[in-house]
């Protein structure tokens, strides 16, 4: 597979660095991560985007559902920020226009027993986030003012957390 290919691929599809670094070996996909993605519910039930930018910028962010063959992995929403996201916390709507994101590819209706999984990412591919993974379940249990996401302990062992939204603010980027 050629880099010209590969490179589109995993921006627009490939959200952990796992799989990235999987890719890596066989088609040059190195998109480092500087920013980690989480996902919240607003007072009203409807999911939130959440982005802590730990260093560099992020352009916008994608959900999909994974498979184990990366040119398979289905889009199931797109959204630019109107301005790159600098260091600090962002949330956005998923399911409706939110000011300063245009939807490229509006969220379609999520299933139940589906793992999706949302990731940040830059235009030229020089940054990444780190995805969260999740279901319909995880984002029923959340409730306003939690963020989901994917933490790393100093070991290296990766697990889902739920914690405050300023928890999150504050430790997230502790493991990059």
């Amino acid at each position: 597979m050629s880099s010209k290919t590969s490179r589109p691929a995993c921006r627009r599809f490939i959200g952990s660095l796992a799989a990235c670094v999987a890719l890596a070996a066989t088609s040059g996909c190195t998109v480092p991560v500087d920013a980690v993605a989480g996902i919240s519910v607003t007072e009203d039930g409807r999911l939130l985007g959440v982005m802590m930018v730990c260093g560099h910028r992020i352009d916008g962010a994608t959900l999909y559902v994974a498979d184990d063959d990366p040119d398979k992995s289905v889009t199931v929403g797109s959204w630019t920020a109107a301005r790159p996201l600098m260091p600090g916390l962002t949330t956005w709507t998923l399911d409706s226009p939110a000011p300063g994101w245009t939807a490229t590819e509006p969220l379609t209706p999520l299933s139940p027993r589906t793992t999706y999984s949302l990731y940040g990412w830059t235009k030229d591919n020089s940054w990444s986030s780190r995805n969260v993974s999740f279901t319909l379940a995880d984002r029923n249990r959340l409730t306003p003012g939690s963020v989901l996401y994917l933490s790393i302990s100093q070991d290296g062992d990766e697990t889902a957390a739920t914690v405050p939204t300023p928890e999150f603010e504050a430790k997230a980027c502790r493991d990059m």
